[in-house]
């Protein structure tokens, strides 16, 4: 006799940062809902991603400048860092986060939160794999995946064969490296750079591609790089890994550079090369849920799969994997499901930092791609020495860099590599959300001294030409 599924309203795969707001929204609507998550709450923002990194970049921004407090006329004695201690802080952060995630699923009436694993045995159907044994079978008038990602792994000839590390493993580390060589130039493999060269590690990245942060325009990533350079960090472009092997204390890195080939040898091996759905157990062809060449969720601008019903959320369905990002799409589908609002993902602004130490964010159009639009632009850029209040914090590394529309005075986008760059960005995301022309910021009164103030300097550029 086959088992009759329990019916929802709505089915919610992963407990991540789109499903777990979106669950409780809908469960205060009335809606039955079942939110199935096998792991820790929060998904990877909480857990992996955002709190803890962005926890342990704070303490290595602490021992940076506890190490420069001579700049300052303060004088203070030898940093030791220990890396315990910065785990046990970024840990107690996160568990705070969590606890607080559970705590409001916990709270909202018709929300049930399953603890186990998901997969597709039908359109709308799902089974659980429950994580203390059995499993229950479910069917949802709506099913919403948010499973998240996980780390890509490199296909390197003898990677199976050595101790390697990718974003989570980094986390759990119990000492300093010695040597750490960070295999990818993105924005993980900056972050990680640069704290644990703070930390006290020798530290190497090897980028296959000719620049750090493949998508931005050259002078940007080009400071970034010499900001980098000037801490420490040693930095090899255009090297390709073509095999990695034990070196008895650590591993060596084969390159090949051109027609060249050449050796690094480290104590431990950072493999931060991009990430990867996480849709493996997912059993998405049951319920023919389509998937693109990389294997992410193929949706609509209205986050739908190519299965009515079903949508999918955050970094599962392959756009920009940020968390504000999956926060946006919760607002799209509550909307959308609670009173058809008819919101899409169209045309949405995506800003982004990288929190690098000055950090480095960007929202709108790069100028490679203005240019390759064939718009026309004007683009200012400014050092962090003119702004009066990034001298006076001792914080002058970087720069502003702003293009607009030679025809329309609109703001195309923003590139900042300033202490508090994401902040900055922010405010110029702030005036193209309002469609204000280049001249309002360049020319109504900002307070002085503040990081602000340095995009009435920046656009008064334009005043110049």
């Amino acid at each position: 006799m086959a088992i009759e599924p329990e019916t929802f309203d709505a089915i919610l795969l992963g407990a991540g940062q789109a499903n777990n707001p979106l669950a409780r929204t809908l469960a205060g609507a009335g809606w039955r809902v079942a939110l199935i998550e096998k792991g820790e709450m929060g998904g990877t923002c909480v857990n992996v991603g955002c709190t803890p990194t962005k926890a342990m970049i704070a303490s290595a921004r602490v021992a940076h400048q506890a190490r420069r407090a001579r700049v300052f006329g303060v004088h203070a004695g030898t940093v030791e860092v220990r890396l315990d201690e910065v785990r046990a802080r970024a840990t107690a952060i996160v568990e705070a986060f969590r606890a607080g995630s559970a705590r409001k699923i916990e709270e909202a009436d018709g929300l049930e939160l399953i603890r186990g694993a998901g997969s597709f045995v039908g359109p709308r159907e799902v089974r659980v794999a429950l994580n203390d044994g059995g499993s229950r079978l479910l069917r949802g008038d709506v099913v919403v995946i948010d499973t998240g990602g996980l780390p890509a792994i490199p296909d390197i000839p003898g990677l199976d064969d050595v101790p390697w590390l990718d974003s989570t493993g980094m986390l759990t580390l119990g000492e300093v490296p010695e040597h750490l060589l960070v295999l990818g130039g993105g924005y993980i493999g900056v972050e990680f750079a640069q704290m644990f060269r703070r930390f006290g590690a020798r530290v190497t990245i090897i980028e296959r591609g000719g620049e750090l942060l493949s998508s931005e325009d050259d002078d940007m990533t080009e400071a970034l790089a010499d900001i980098l350079r000037e801490e420490g960090v040693d930095i090899i472009l255009d090297a390709e890994a073509t095999r990695v092997a034990d070196s008895g204390d650590g591993v060596r890195l084969t390159i090949r550079s051109g027609d060249r080939e050449r050796q690094v040898t480290g104590s431990h091996l950072l493999a931060a090369v991009g990430r990867r759905p996480n849709t493996d157990g997912l059993n998405l062809g049951a319920a023919g849920v389509r998937t693109d060449e990389r294997g992410y969720v193929e949706v609509n601008e209205r986050l739908e799969t190519s299965v009515p019903g079903v949508f999918a959320a955050g970094d599962v369905n392959g756009g920009p994997e940020f968390t504000h990002v999956a926060h946006n799409d919760n607002r799209i589908l509550r909307e959308n499901l609670l009173r058809d609002a008819g919101r899409t993902t169209t045309g949405r602004m995506v800003p982004f930092t990288v929190f690098t130490d000055p950090q480095y964010a960007r929202v709108g159009m790069t100028e490679k791609e203005a240019r390759d639009q064939g718009r026309p632009v004007r683009v200012a850029r400014m050092p962090m020495t003119d702004v009066a209040r990034a001298v006076e914090m001792g914080e002058a590394r970087g720069l502003l860099k702003a293009i607009v529309d030679a025809e329309t005075d609109q703001i195309l986008g923003c590139s900042t590599l300033a202490v508090e760059g994401g902040e900055i960005m922010s405010m110029m995301q702030i005036a193209m959300m309002g469609g204000l022309p280049f001249q309002r910021l360049r020319d109504d009164m900002l307070a002085h001294p503040t990081l602000a103030r340095g995009l009435n300097a920046l656009l008064a550029i334009f005043e110049d030409e």
